[in-house]
């Protein structure tokens, strides 16, 4: 039997430069990834716009998420999860600079 066991809350690597993305499960209809944001962002004026849906948990730190057409930014802290349907445009404004936040992502399509 072939197990797969980690730690979610691993140290993020010590180059930071570029947001850490590993899948830690992926399957005919769902992918969960672990990524690791330390002041990462959108490039400006790129949106997200997925052809699935994506429900996303902050388990360490903080982000700002922006869907468009929408004025506020969507602050997420430790514990707080957001579902983004499919075609949903948002980017990511900010993540927290002092320390790593790290996401949960659950991607699957969307049934009709």
């Amino acid at each position: 039997m072939l197990t797969l066991s980690g730690n979610l809350f691993e140290a993020a690597p010590e180059d930071m430069r570029e947001e850490q993305v590993a899948c830690l499960v992926e399957a005919r209809h769902v992918r969960i990834e672990r990524i690791v944001s330390l002041g990462q962002k959108s490039p400006p004026g790129f949106w997200y716009d997925q052809p699935w849906a994506e429900w996303v948990v902050v388990l360490a730190g903080s982000a700002g998420l922006r869907f468009e057409g929408e004025a506020e930014v969507k602050v997420l802290s430790e514990g707080d999860y957001i579902l983004v349907p499919a075609h949903v445009k948002h980017r990511v404004e900010w993540t927290s600079k002092d320390h790593a936040t790290i996401w949960l992502a659950v991607h699957y399509p969307e049934t009709a």
